[in-house]
């Protein structure tokens, strides 16, 4: 099955010709439209740090909402210059009892809409990995799939715990439980570059989480509270476009993170252990901003713009 993701215009997303843009952006104005306009989001949801309805969750926008042109001042805009902004503060409504951070993210429905596949489990809705047995591969929305964007992310936050300041995570895989994939960008507040790096969390009982630098060296001072990575040389400043692809085929995991002008930097990991290959094992992709401070100063916030976002299956 193969499924893209265009924009109005039928232009997909993810093209890496728009890499060629400009490579540092002032931080985005609010444009008139709604994110809808530029974008297909009917294969979207979106979790914003708002409890409007009071059920102590933070809202969830389904589907045709989003896509009929749901925008929020505060949390998800359009930018002028054609940008989808997602913005989150350290406080507000979150998406669970068992999360502490807050997001503004949009969460993969293979359903478009379709209301007869339910949300959870191997279904319509969701896709499993090639090497999944038989009975789910017939059954799963998708088989493999890749995520593509291109993004700058804006502002990142300055307060809180060191550990804490300035991580924000910009995509991931989300299983039934466990997530294959979170990938980081954080910028220290005394730096101008940030860096990017990601986590592979194998099912509980299968292993370790095990954490993988792209650009700089944030992950051997990670949980050290009082330690502080130096500023990657060649690390990439807030307002500055870059891409990230993020492809499963069968047990790899492969992350690209692409900037103009210079090489594709790849790492592969090997899933054959992380037991995501057992049946009723199912996925689906993740974009935006989910802020990873708890401790900072309540609207001390994490912003990014996304100018091209596409799926494949």
């Amino acid at each position: 099955m193969l499924r893209k993701t265009f924009n109005k215009k039928g232009v997909k997303f993810g093209a890496i010709a728009t890499l060629a843009s400009a490579l540092t952006l002032t931080a985005p104005v609010q444009a008139a439209g709604v994110p809808a306009d530029k974008f297909d989001l009917l294969g979207w949801t979106i979790s914003v740090p708002v409890d409007s309805d009071g059920n102590g969750k933070s809202d969830q926008i389904k589907e045709k909402q989003l896509a009929g042109g749901y925008s929020d001042a505060n949390f998800f805009y359009l930018a002028e210059d054609g940008g989808m902004v997602f913005k989150s503060p350290v406080k507000g409504a979150k998406t669970s009892k068992n999360t502490t951070y807050t997001r503004s993210e949009l969460r993969e429905m293979m359903r478009r809409g379709d209301t007869s596949h339910k949300t959870k489990g191997v279904g319509g809705n969701n896709w499993v990995f090639s090497t999944a047995p038989a009975e789910d591969l017939k059954n799963a929305g998708g088989v493999d799939g890749t995520l593509e964007a291109t993004l700058a992310v804006n502002h990142v936050t300055t307060t809180g715990k060191n550990w804490q300041q300035g991580r924000v995570i910009i995509g991931q895989i989300h299983a039934n439980k466990d997530e294959p994939i979170r990938l980081y960008y954080r910028k220290l507040p005394n730096h101008e570059k940030g860096s990017i790096y990601f986590a592979h969390e194998p099912r509980k009982d299968f292993g370790k989480e095990q954490w993988y630098d792209m650009i700089g060296n944030s992950l051997p001072n990670y949980w050290n509270q009082d330690a502080t990575p130096a500023e990657p040389e060649d690390g990439i400043k807030l307002n500055e476009k870059f891409s990230y692809r993020i492809d499963v085929k069968g047990n790899t995991l492969t992350v690209t993170i692409m900037r103009p002008g210079k090489r594709d930097l790849v790492q592969a990991v090997d899933m054959s252990e992380s037991g995501y290959d057992q049946g009723g094992q199912y996925m689906y992709f993740k974009a935006g901003v989910y802020n990873q401070n708890k401790t900072g100063e309540p609207n001390d916030y994490v912003q990014a713009t996304f100018y091209d976002l596409s799926v494949t299956h």
